[in-house]
């Protein structure tokens, strides 16, 4: 089985996902159970979001201010051409509205850290760099994708409630900015804990995707959407992706910049990241919407990790062969 998995670049996470979709669709959380479920699930955002900040290194936003252009293109990338292709396919006539917010919430979401971190070191690019631009784009995602969700989606409704930006506030931004505020006394026991903090990452993204899953499934969410419907979001899926790496390589071309820093283009400007979309779906939607917005991202998530690794594997031995070539 695990030579399967390696063999077709399967996320073993992302199989713990779907199993988790499945536990929630089979036996869905229901009554106290669900306000238990969901204290929880509220508690696990808080903690993740905490050790984002934790995470975050100063010096990596100090000597990521110097390679300015690069990092402005990388976000555009994320914060621009993805909202915009997330805005064309939610125009597309007749696409299920569900689907058409579900796709659009993925394309506001910030860029993936450790995905696009080793997807750039595997194709022999500017590590560095990757690193500073991650981290930009997770920084400004705690601000920049609840407002773009209620330019974009909630605003067609009225926009945020007092609540839901207090909601924010006390489960986003607070605790990010405690954890980076704390980092010079907590970063040391954070860098070594890698294995039990990547737990806790997991743990609270999949207890997320359970009680969002069951409050969907509760509301008749497969009901909803069919086997045509899930066919409809995975090619949009490798259509959006598609579209991102060739504008991405196109625009660094265009700029002038070294085959390390394209690479750094691609790879961080065409992810979208799982860790921070789905407990930002937890708190900017309704509980039985949950379910519905974070399925693109699902099927999203590994088919850029998919596309990707391959990608990256052909510009690693690229780079070997031109390297083999000039000794």
């Amino acid at each position: 089985m695990n030579k399967i998995i390696a063999r077709l670049n399967l996320d073993p996470y992302v199989l713990l996902l779907l199993a988790t979709v499945a536990l929630a669709s089979v036996l869905p959380a229901r009554g106290s159970f669900a306000d238990v479920a969901g204290a929880m699930a509220d508690a696990g955002i808080v903690l993740l979001f905490f050790l984002h900040g934790a995470r975050l290194s100063r010096e990596a936003v100090v000597e990521g201010a110097r390679n300015w252009r690069l990092h402005l293109t990388v976000a555009a990338m994320t914060y621009a051409v993805f909202p915009l292709l997330g805005l064309a396919v939610r125009a597309i006539p007749g696409l299920d509205p569900s689907i058409g917010m579900g796709m659009l919430f993925l394309t506001l979401l910030p860029s993936t850290v450790q995905s696009s971190i080793a997807f750039t070191a595997l194709a022999r690019g500017n590590v560095a760099a990757a690193v500073c631009s991650a981290s930009f784009s997770n920084l400004a995602g705690i601000f920049l994708t609840p407002l773009l969700v209620a330019l974009l989606i909630t605003g067609k409704s009225g926009g945020f409630s007092t609540e839901a930006v207090k909601t924010i506030v006390l489960q986003l931004l607070v605790p990010f900015l405690a954890g980076h505020l704390l980092r010079p006394l907590i970063g040391p026991w954070v860098t070594k804990q890698k294995k039990m903090l990547s737990f806790v990452d997991r743990g609270s993204i999949l207890l997320v995707v359970y009680t969002a899953f069951s409050a969907a499934v509760v509301e008749g969410l497969w009901g909803k959407v069919s086997l045509a419907d899930l066919a409809i979001i995975a090619a949009l899926s490798m259509a959006i992706l598609a579209v991102v790496l060739t504008v991405s390589r196109l625009v660094a071309q265009w700029q002038g910049f070294p085959r390390e820093d394209m690479i750094v283009v691609q790879f961080c400007g065409s992810k979208k990241s799982l860790a921070t979309g789905v407990p930002m779906a937890g708190v900017l939607f309704a509980a039985p919407q949950v379910g519905a917005v974070i399925l693109p991202l699902m099927f999203f998530h590994q088919i850029q990790l998919m596309i990707c690794a391959v990608l990256a594997r052909r510009y690693g031995a690229q780079a070997e062969v031109e390297a083999a070539t000039l000794h």
